[in-house]
C-alpha cells in the first residue's frame, strides 16, 4: 500500500467523525458511557467478524498483551477523559482544549523515525486550530478558574489521543485487526463505568437505536480501523492537520439538517481550516 493511499484511507476517519455529533443527538437521552459501550460493542463485533472471514483470528493470538493494553488505553482513555472533562468544565472551552490533539499529532510526529516536520506543517496545524477554536469555542463564555480540573482532563484527553495516534506508528507490525479487540475491551470498560456512575436510559425508538447503530458502524467503529491504517502507513502530519476538518464538517452537517445556524464565524473557520490543510499538503508533497 502506498503512503498516499494510506493517507486517503486515514482521512475516511475524519469524514466519519464529522457525523459523530449528528448521530449522537439522535441517541438522546442515552448517557455517554452507555452509548460508548453500545457503539464499541458494534464496532468490535464487526471487526471480529471481518477478521474471522479473512482468516486473521490466528494472527490476533500472536500479538503481545502490551499492544492490546496500549490500544485499549488509547480508545477508552480518550473517551473517559473527554466525557469527564465535559462534566467538570464548560463544554465549549473543554472541547477546544481537547481539540489540541491534531496539533499535538503534528508536533509529536517530528520525533518519529523517518518523519520530517516542516514549517508548512506547523503553520497549517495552527491555522486549523484557529479555525476549530472559532467553531468549538463559539458558544463559550470565557475560561473559569473553578473548572480547572475539567480543563486539565481535557488536556490529558488531547495528549492521550495524539500519543495513541503517533505511537501507533511504532506498532506498525501489529495488524489493524487488533483494533477489534481494542473496541471490545473499551466496550467492557465503558459498560462497567456506566453501571458505576450512570443511570441506565436506553436510546428511544427507531431514531434512537438507528443513530446508535450508525455510530457503531461509522464514527465509533470503522473510523478507528481506517485511522489505524492512516497513522501507521500514511502521512501522519498531513492527517493531523486535515483532522481539523472534522469539527468544520460536523457543523456543516448540523447546518444542513437545520440543527445549527450558519454564521460568519463558520465561513472564517472554513477558510482557516481548508487553508491550513492546503499549506500542510503543499509541504508534504514538496517533501
Amino acid at each position: 500500500m502506498t503512503r498516499t493511499r494510506a493517507t486517503a484511507i486515514g482521512f475516511i476517519a475524519v469524514l466519519l467523525w464529522a457525523l459523530l455529533a449528528l448521530f449522537t443527538v439522535g441517541t438522546a437521552p442515552a448517557p455517554p458511557l452507555l452509548l460508548n459501550a453500545i457503539c464499541f460493542s458494534i464496532g468490535g463485533a464487526i471487526g471480529l467478524i471481518w477478521t474471522a472471514r479473512t482468516g486473521g483470528l490466528r494472527s490476533l493470538a500472536g500479538v503481545s498483551w502490551k499492544v492490546y493494553a496500549f490500544g485499549t488505553l488509547g480508545l477508552f482513555g480518550y473517551h473517559a477523559l473527554y466525557f469527564s472533562a465535559l462534566r467538570l468544565a464548560p463544554a465549549a472551552e473543554a472541547g477546544l482544549i481537547a481539540y489540541l490533539w491534531p496539533l499535538l499529532i503534528v508536533l509529536f510526529s517530528g520525533l518519529l523515525p523517518g518523519e520530517r516536520l516542516k514549517t508548512g506543517h506547523l503553520i497549517g496545524a495552527f491555522c486549523g486550530f484557529a479555525g476549530a477554536a472559532l467553531i468549538v469555542g463559539g458558544g463559550g463564555t470565557g475560561f473559569n478558574a473553578d473548572a480547572l480540573p475539567g480543563y486539565l482532563l481535557a488536556l490529558a484527553c488531547a495528549l492521550t489521543w495524539s500519543g495513541y495516534s503517533v505511537l501507533s506508528r511504532r506498532l506498525g507490525s501489529a495488524p489493524t485487526e487488533t483494533v477489534a479487540v481494542f473496541c471490545i475491551a473499551t466496550a467492557i470498560l465503558s459498560g462497567a463505568m456506566h453501571l458505576a456512575f450512570e443511570e441506565t436510559v436506553w436510546p428511544v425508538g427507531t431514531l434512537g437505536w438507528g443513530s446508535a447503530i450508525a455510530l457503531g458502524l461509522g464514527p465509533v467503529g470503522l473510523a478507528f480501523y481506517v485511522w489505524d491504517i492512516g497513522v501507521k502507513r500514511g502521512d501522519i502530519q498531513l492527517l493531523g492537520t486535515a483532522s481539523y476538518a472534522a469539527p468544520l464538517l460536523s457543523t456543516l452537517v448540523l447546518v444542513a439538517v437545520g440543527i445549527a445556524e450558519p454564521s460568519w464565524m463558520l465561513g472564517l473557520a472554513t477558510l482557516l481550516i481548508t487553508g491550513g490543510a492546503a499549506i500542510a499538503a503543499r509541504s508534504s508533497f514538496r517533501n
